[in-house]
Formats: structure tokens, C-alpha cells, sequence
């Protein structure tokens, strides 16, 4: 799933120095979420995950990658030192 996300949006967000490091679908209290982890070579702050946020979502809701069962997407970065 990562591959897919990846070639779908990092040409996207690579102004924002982000890309993604992992995608992945969990189970959050009965209800399947969409995971999508970023990460940088620097500190990522919460207005560059906003902004990263609105493209992928964009480039989501077109794609039709995501399928009628998820009920949430989830994008937040990687914590440094992981």
C-alpha cells in the first residue's frame, strides 16, 4: 500500500520537503482507518502536515485508491528518532 500512496503523492509534497514513509489500514474501534505516515530529513510542524494533508486527500478522493469500507484517513508524521 505505501508503493501505491507513495507514486500517487510524493511528487506532490516533495515542495513541502515530506514524503511518505508508510501506509498502512488498522482497526480503530470496530472501524478500519487508513494510515498514512510522513516523514522529512527535518522537523515536520503541524502546518506543513496540514498542508500535506489537503493534497493527499485531493489526490485520494480522485485516485479512488481508498474503498467504501474505510471510515477514516489518518495522516501524521513520523516521530523524530524512530
Amino acid at each position: 500500500m505505501k508503493d501505491k500512496v507513495s507514486m500517487l503523492v510524493d511528487s506532490d509534497i516533495k515542495e513541502l520537503n515530506v514524503f511518505v514513509d508508510d501506509a498502512f489500514v488498522s482497526t480503530e474501534e470496530g472501524k478500519k482507518v487508513f494510515n498514512i505516515v510522513l516523514d522529512s530529513n527535518e522537523l515536520i510542524d503541524l502546518n506543513r502536515i496540514t498542508d500535506a494533508s489537503r493534497i493527499i486527500n485531493k489526490k485520494l478522493d480522485k485516485s479512488g485508491l481508498i474503498g467504501d469500507d474505510i471510515f477514516e484517513v489518518d495522516i501524521y508524521s513520523k516521530e523524530k528518532g524512530e
